[in-house]
């Protein structure tokens, strides 16, 4: 027994890590799950009882029931969401969130599950006008900073001031403060457009194409976790019920 000890406490001393809480322990012996948002309409928003809903929120409660832990969701600067997530100030990234480089270098990273583009919204009266990537290089766009939208304008060259968020860009435009805004074409579905809170704002040219992902912490066994989930959902028809709830059916990446 003597010598069983000594060798655990020389492993222990050499490896620690070889003993360290999974991140999985982690969440559970909390007892719960704290997801970063952002108010992105239909992946994380509010209803009318101030609840937070949306294809993402819904699935991130169900995925939080499966680990036996409750959910809370916490609204994050969008360019922060790597210092949250490392800080432990949140668990998981779960907000539409495009898998660029940066993200999936500083992440683990479950599959991709949604396809999505950047996608310029202007006031539907001038959208003739601005139906190319040429036409609309003279404009100033509004993006939310730290967002695939702002990097888009980046590499474009376009003129841009950066806001908080997606919503807020819509906002600049419909004031008339921005010429256009750069935002993701399943958000501007949603809020865009005849029947919407945008009427007059319409959306013309595509200029990226890009998939969605949830961001955990580097080396999280979450990840994995959540991949498992998602093909559980898709084989029960759960996620596509859930996608036609929310309109973005034709966005789904089966997995």
């Amino acid at each position: 027994m003597k010598k069983l000890l000594l060798v655990l406490a020389i492993v222990m001393a050499l490896c620690p890590c070889a003993f360290a809480e999974t991140d999985s322990e982690y969440v559970k012996a909390k007892g719960v799950l704290v997801v970063g948002i952002t108010d992105f309409k239909p992946m994380d928003y509010k209803n009318e009882k101030g609840e937070w809903i949306g294809f993402d929120a819904d699935l991130a409660k169900a995925f939080a029931e499966s680990l036996g832990v409750k959910i809370e969701f916490q609204e994050i600067e969008w360019n922060n969401k790597i210092l949250e997530l490392d800080g432990k100030n949140i668990d998981c990234v779960w907000n539409g969130m495009t898998l660029t480089p940066e993200v999936k270098s500083s992440m683990s990273c479950s599959n991709p599950y949604c396809n999505n583009a950047q996608i310029v919204v202007v006031p539907a009266g001038k959208a003739a006008q601005y139906d190319s990537i040429e036409a609309i290089k003279g404009l100033s766009f509004a993006v939310e900073h730290g967002s695939a939208g702002n990097e888009v304008a980046k590499e474009n060259g376009f003129k841009c001031v950066e806001v908080q968020d997606q919503a807020s860009a819509l906002m600049e435009v419909a004031s008339g403060t921005a010429d256009a805004a750069i935002i993701d074409s399943l958000m501007a579905a949603a809020m865009v457009g005849k029947g919407t809170g945008y009427e007059n704002l319409t959306y013309t040219v595509a200029l990226n194409s890009e998939e969605y992902g949830v961001g955990f912490r580097k080396g999280s066994d979450l990840a994995f976790s959540l991949n498992a989930f998602f093909e559980a959902g898709y084989a029960d028809g759960s996620i596509a019920k859930l996608a036609d709830t929310y309109g973005i059916q034709a966005a789904l990446i089966k997995q």
